[in-house]
Formats: C-alpha cells, sequence, structure tokens
C-alpha cells in the first residue's frame, strides 16, 4: 500500500519542486494538480516517473468547485492508500494599492487562494475518511500573511491569512482522527510567481530586506513540506512553518 500526495499547483514553482522531490521521500504515488499549464505538469510527471514514482495528471480550476469534485472522484478510483495533500495552487494579482483593489479582482484572488483550497481540504478529509488510513495536509501559506504586502498585494495577504486561520481550524478538528494539518509561510522565493503578477525583477531588489540575504529556492520550501508531512513531525499540528530567510 503506497502513500499518496496530491499536489495542486504542480506545474511550476513550489508545487513542481514538491512533487519532482517526492518519490525521494517514499512518495510511490503523485497527483500532479495543474490549472493551465498542461505542458508543465507533464514535464513534471516526466520526473516524477523517473525517480521511480506512478504520477498522476489531473487538470482542474480550483475555483470551480464541480471540477474539484471531479478532480477528487478521480482520485477516488486509485487504490485506497494513505492520503496527504499539500494545498499549494493559488494566484496573485499585479501590484496595486488599496484603491486598485476592486472587488472583481479581490473576488477572483479568494475565489482560488481561499474557497478553492478549502473544497481541497473538504474532499481530501473526505476521502481520508472514506479510505480510513488518516491522512496529512499542508497548507501552503505565506509570509504576507504577516506582513501584510502593503502597497503590493493586500488581497493575496489577506487571502493567505485566511489561510492560516483555516489551518488552526482543521488542525483542532482533525486531531483526534490522527489527521495532521499544518501550515508553511514561505518568503521571497525564485518561483514564476512574480512575474504572473507583473513583477518579473521584484526578488533583484530585495536582497537587503531579507536577513539570510538573498531570496530562497523552490526546493528548500519543498524540503520543508515534506518533511512537515513526514512521520518525523509527528508531534507537529497546527503550526506554521516560517521558511523565509528570516523575514
Amino acid at each position: 500500500m503506497s502513500k499518496l500526495l496530491i499536489v495542486t499547483g504542480a506545474s511550476a514553482g513550489i508545487g513542481a519542486a514538491t512533487a519532482r522531490m517526492a518519490p525521494s521521500k517514499g512518495y510511490g504515488r503523485v497527483v500532479i494538480h495543474y490549472g493551465r499549464d498542461a505542458a508543465g505538469a507533464e514535464a513534471v510527471a516526466t520526473d516524477v516517473r523517473a525517480a521511480g514514482a506512478e504520477a498522476i495528471v489531473i487538470g482542474a480550476d480550483v475555483s470551480d468547485m464541480d471540477a474539484v469534485a471531479a478532480m477528487f472522484g478521480r482520485i477516488g478510483g486509485l487504490e485506497p492508500g494513505p492520503v496527504h495533500l499539500v494545498n499549494n495552487a493559488g494566484i496573485v494579482a499585479p501590484k496595486a494599492g488599496i484603491a486598485d483593489l476592486t472587488p472583481d479582482r479581490v473576488r477572483r484572488v479568494f475565489e482560488v487562494n481561499v474557497f478553492g483550497a478549502i473544497e481541497v481540504c473538504r474532499q481530501s478529509v473526505r476521502l481520508m475518511r472514506s479510505w480510513g488510513l488518516g491522512g496529512r495536509i499542508v497548507n501552503i501559506s505565506s509570509a504576507a500573511a504577516r506582513l501584510g504586502a502593503p502597497g503590493e498585494y493586500s488581497d493575496y495577504a489577506a487571502s493567505k491569512g485566511a489561510i492560516d486561520t483555516l489551518t488552526t481550524g482543521l488542525a483542532l478538528e482533525l486531531a483526534k482522527e490522527g489527521i495532521r494539518v499544518n501550515s508553511l509561510r514561505p518568503g521571497p522565493i525564485e518561483t514564476e510567481i512574480h512575474a504572473k503578477g507583473g513583477q518579473p525583477d521584484r526578488l533583484k531588489g530585495m536582497a537587503d530586506k531579507i536577513p539570510l540575504g538573498r531570496a530562497g529556492q523552490p526546493e528548500e520550501i519543498a524540503a520543508s513540506v515534506l518533511w512537515l508531512l513526514s512521520d518525523e513531525a509527528s508531534y507537529v499540528t497546527g503550526a506554521f512553518l516560517d521558511v523565509s530567510g528570516g523575514r
């Protein structure tokens, strides 16, 4: 019976690094979820298979509840095993101050980052309970949840604050079922999300604001995520792990 790792938003960045590292941490099966980048997801799947694990690629818009249900319907057809979730899918809108945080913009950020994340957790817990083999969840938050991202992405920061609150609630609710839930808060990481937010060079000027003097790499976040999912973290739930270079 092999462990099943579900990684949402796994076509690039932190999600891709986590999926690629998973086989080396004992995962025999990895669900590689993507929103739009099918080619990126397939490239990750190729690496996962080369490392000796089964890769299942599934596309779904996590803000579409029916699409999430369909994704888990497919996952539920797999051979049962312990279910581990990395709840990573998320978006950021272009840099903006409060005057430009329009209802449509904020709604879209929350539809993906909060509503989608909650539904992915709900479906994952349903599957864990159905299979009766326990599970673990790591929600990917952000240091922005503490720092607020003033004048840049306050809506994104607020969405990640919601993820931290969700983590606390689920950890307390699910502890007696042996399901651990934790939150990991990355700092500035070298991923494509900055370009998608309209600031491809954002990290170049941030070194002096980071105590360790540099941005992090996706693999550094992936290693921390997989530790939280591991037996080595068996007494850790409801925790917030900052992997932010001291920021």
